[in-house]
């Protein structure tokens, strides 16, 4: 597959000028357009034979019109005159009959990245150029490093390779433009391990903007089969509450519990269980949460959220104390706040200790745990963010003096989001990035396990 687009960022812009212009003449108050366009190839293969192979070329213009305080959207996937006339006409259509809302409209100026800066580059492009039985064949070397590491892997839910690259332009008619190209690479094998009547699965997957940094097919494949393999013979545990260390995986998750709780969205609406914690000891004192938008190669970096605004790197817990929400236009009007550029979420949310030594790999961490339940699967939704509830059912291993007794399963983890977040003891230096989530594995002093 030949890596290449079709339009020129600077026939994007043309497109979004002219986007905006229909919408002026429509009558439109204010406008904001987005005109992207992508391609990408997914494979797939089970037990070494190609399942699926999936090519993709996607353009799209989107548009939200202003008549005052009243708003409508419209998109389509047709760049001709003639359909971005019609579907800012609709747009504007669709603001006529929606109700006003006071927060609605557009960012101030002020507010901005800079025209130099929102052209700055943090290296996010750097397209794979993967032929479909060049995606096949990594496919494949990773089922048989999975198959040839261990026995007990006779059988697989599968490989898959994924590359994709697009560009895009933001404008709005405050005087916003902005956009770039950008590139997202992954790989992953799923095995499934079996011994006499016991079954077991589990997964490992790697992404990366640059595919030459992606792991090999054969480590993932090893690094799965025997994480699978691990599993088997798994047991009941009885209820009791104990500590939990939960693997850096999954500790990415309870970081993304975190950043849900502090959006704007859910702060606004009073359906957080950090409502009024601003300022406020949120996480032990040892622990430091930072969002980097300015990370070379990252995943969530950009100058400017998708209002336009300004990023900045912000330190959102300062040990143990929150010291900030992640906050639209729209949500900061509504709280009387300032916008924090984060229309579109957490950039790159790191989470941190100060008492992590650089030796701090899951072996220690264990160590720490000493006698508790090392969590390696959560199963099920069970996470309520009004009141901060948790409940998972887990997979994972039991660990006694330190040391991984025997594969843990079907036992529930319950708690409180809040108590978790005080209860962090540790944070591992066995980090991991997950989209754009950094963590070490996490261990907290007490939950509640339902055997």
């Amino acid at each position: 597959m030949s890596v290449k687009f079709d339009y020129t960022r600077l026939q994007l812009e043309e497109i979004a000028k002219l986007a905006m212009d229909c919408a002026k003449k429509n009558g439109a108050t204010d406008c904001a357009v987005e005109v992207s366009e992508s391609n990408g190839l997914s494979v797939s293969t089970r037990n070494r034979e190609v399942e699926t192979v999936e090519h993709n070329r996607d353009k799209s213009l989107s548009i939200t019109v202003y008549k005052g305080k009243q708003r409508g959207h419209a998109s389509t996937s047709d760049f001709s005159e003639q359909a971005i006339a019609k579907t800012t006409q609709a747009a504007f259509d669709i603001a006529q009959f929606t109700a006003q809302d006071d927060f609605a409209g557009l960012p101030e100026a002020h507010l901005l990245v800079d025209a130099k800066t929102a052209r700055q580059d943090l290296d996010l492009f750097h397209p794979w150029d993967l032929s479909t039985s060049g995606a096949i064949e990594i496919a494949q070397r990773a089922e048989a490093a999975m198959f040839d590491a261990c026995k007990y892997i006779q059988n697989s839910e599968g490989a898959s390779v994924n590359t994709s690259q697009g560009h895009f332009v933001s404008a709005a008619s405050n005087g916003f433009m902005g956009g770039f190209a950008y590139s997202r690479h992954s790989m992953g094998v799923m095995p499934i391990a079996q011994k006499g009547r016991f079954m077991e699965r589990d997964a490992w997957f790697v992404s990366h903007r640059v595919s030459q940094l992606l792991a090999s097919p054969e480590s993932i494949g090893i690094y799965a089969a025997h994480r699978a393999a691990s599993r088997l013979g798994g047991k009941k545990i009885s209820s009791r509450v104990c500590p939990v260390l939960f693997d850096a995986p999954l500790a990415a998750g309870l970081l993304g519990n975190f950043a849900q709780a502090i959006s704007g969205g859910a702060l606004y609406r009073k359906s957080s269980f950090l409502l009024e914690m601003l300022d406020k000891k949120v996480f032990p004192k040892h622990v430091n949460i930072v969002d980097d938008p300015f990370i070379a190669q990252g995943m969530g970096s950009s100058y400017f959220d998708d209002e336009g605004v300004a990023t900045q790197r912000r330190t959102l817990i300062d040990e143990g104390v929150l010291t900030g929400y992640l906050l639209s236009v729209y949500t900061a009007r509504k709280m009387n706040m300032t916008p924090t550029g984060n229309a579109s979420g957490s950039h790159n949310l790191r989470i941190t200790s100060n008492k992590t030594k650089p030796s701090d790999d899951l072996s220690v961490m264990l160590k720490k745990l000493g006698t508790g339940l090392f969590v390696t699967e959560l199963l099920g939704h069970g996470v309520n963010y009004i009141t901060g509830d948790y409940s998972r059912g887990v997979c994972g291993f039991w660990v006694e003096n330190g040391e991984i007794a025997f594969p843990v399963q079907e036992v529930t983890i319950a708690g409180h989001l809040k108590k978790m977040f005080k209860g962090i003891t540790a944070i591992g230096a066995d980090e991991l990035i997950r989209g754009t989530k950094q963590t070490g594995s996490i261990l907290i002093n007490q939950m509640t396990i339902a055997g």
